[in-house]
């Protein structure tokens, strides 16, 4: 398995307004293309507003799959650009269903890990003026996913990205969103995802407390 870079998009934070209010975000990313340095935390020149949900080590480099692009341009009429869903790599042939839970890859000089979907916020809504548009991305699984960073180094536009290894478990991207947004009663299913090791702290969080729960029911 192996992706390609279609672009890398990296922004500082900044202020909008949502519903009369400012806020502080840094979805809009912009493609760049000279070398990054890519650190534990983010890109160089990169940064979240919201470091609870978009930032930390788990959560240090936001991916999303080119062939996603089509369908929101065609079927909600987005003027698309790269960066366009706050992204920092749009990356080619990694789509939810064929990447899976602790992945790794080697892009450029530097190793990266999959720790967890990425799950669609309001910003997205704003920054394309589209109220359902975090609905279509849980309905669709065009959620797009995280990559943690095992060793840092420089990576470019140029570089391929080569798959390194996977984890015995198999648990595919999309069937977490399947899981997270759909069948969420699914006790065994829970339980199967929480095995995995390499699991991003906030998920293994959130689906601890939805086992409770579950327990708790039955």
């Amino acid at each position: 398995m192996q992706g390609q870079i279609v672009s890398v998009n990296v922004g500082k934070p900044k202020e909008l307004i949502y519903k009369g209010k400012s806020i502080q975000t840094g979805i809009e990313k912009q493609p760049v293309d000279k070398p990054l340095l890519l650190t534990k935390a983010n890109f160089v020149g990169d940064g979240q507003a919201d470091l609870v949900n978009h930032g930390g080590e788990d959560k240090a480099v936001c991916v999303y799959p080119f062939e996603h692009y089509a369908y929101f341009s065609s079927e909600i009429g987005l003027s698309l650009s790269y960066g366009a869903f706050g992204e920092n790599l749009t990356l080619l042939g990694l789509t939810e269903e064929r990447v899976c839970i602790g992945d790794e890859f080697q892009i450029g000089e530097a190793v990266v890990q999959v720790s967890q979907p990425r799950q669609p916020c309001f910003k997205l809504a704003h920054r394309h003026d589209t109220k359902d548009l975090p609905l279509r991305f849980q309905e669709t699984g065009y959620t797009g996913f995280y990559f943690r960073v095992l060793s840092e180094g420089v990576v470019s536009k140029e570089d391929s990205v080569q798959f390194l290894r996977r984890h015995q478990d198999e648990i595919t991207i999309s069937y977490i969103n399947e899981v997270q947004y759909k069948d969420k009663s699914n006790k065994e299913k829970v339980k199967k995802i929480l095995i995995v090791p390499f699991l991003s702290e906030s998920y293994q969080k959130t689906f601890m407390k939805r086992l409770q729960l579950l327990e708790k029911q039955n």
